[in-house]
């Protein structure tokens, strides 16, 4: 979904602990200036796309947009660094909005846990055992037992990390969906996944539980031992990415599933 443009004049700058990003930060800041966090009107973001990530759940529904710079080791999120010209260049970035899922964990003991994820909801097999999954989609079961090693849930922002690495598709932003992924699966084996219209409702039962623990991720928040998650797009609650006109993240997406 794309937003409003507006002038961007009082920039506060975030950086990955890296030498790199932190030489970028000190030659920006000395170029540019900085703005506090708080009376800022944008936030640049130095590093890769852990940088983003973190980032996203640090000023989430604050009103102020990041701009990326690639400054980290993966930066499909991020724009191409320089040092010039950034002010005409945050004026010619285009916006796009992006919602966290929110997961809802329950553990063993009956406790309920929320977090948002910018990038994927995952579940994880915590022992030798092979987790055992069933899954539901607004209400409806579509899988009745999933054994594996766990799943993820991917926004189209997430979908370049985990998702990826797990033979997932990926989203390009603002693509309406959810990429639902197993991770190695052993039954059904030839199930690969499912495309979710971001309106879902996705409710994941751990099956033998005591058994075959599980543990579930939300980004960077984890709960043990849990029982049943759900996850659903957060429509309330969001953050504007700015992005260069030529980014080329399409051009990135397309080369990244024709590797072999």
């Amino acid at each position: 979904m794309s937003v409003s443009r507006r002038p961007y004049e009082k920039i506060a700058f975030v950086a990955a602990t890296t030498p790199e990003a932190e030489l970028a930060c000190a030659q920006l800041v000395a170029r540019y200036g900085e703005a506090s966090a708080a009376e800022a009107d944008v936030i640049v973001a130095l590093g890769g796309d852990g940088m983003m990530l973190q980032a996203l759940h640090r000023f989430r529904d604050r009103e102020v947009p990041i701009y990326g710079m690639h400054r980290g080791s993966v930066g499909f999120l991020m724009n191409a660094f320089h040092l010039d010209d950034l002010h005409a260049r945050l004026a010619a970035a285009e916006p796009v909005r992006i919602h966290p899922l929110m997961m809802e964990a329950m553990d063993a003991s009956g406790v309920r846990h929320r977090a948002p994820a910018f990038n994927e909801v995952s579940l994880l097999r915590q022992t030798y055992q092979a987790a055992k999954l069933r899954i539901s989609v607004d209400g409806k079961v579509r899988l009745e037992e999933l054994i594996c090693d766990g799943t993820t849930l991917a926004t189209p922002a997430g979908s370049t990390a985990y998702n990826l690495s797990a033979h997932g598709p990926i989203l390009p932003l603002g693509t309406q969906l959810l990429a639902l992924t197993p991770i190695s699966p052993f039954r059904p084996r030839r199930w690969r996944g499912a495309l979710l219209p971001d309106r879902a409702r996705i409710d994941i039962a751990v099956l033998e539980a005591a058994k075959r623990p599980v543990s579930a991720a939300a980004d960077h928040f984890e709960v043990r031992n849990i029982v049943a998650v759900t996850a659903r797009l957060d429509r309330g609650s969001s953050v504007d990415m700015l992005f260069d006109p030529d980014h080329g993240l399409d051009e990135r997406i397309l080369r990244e599933q024709f590797l072999y």
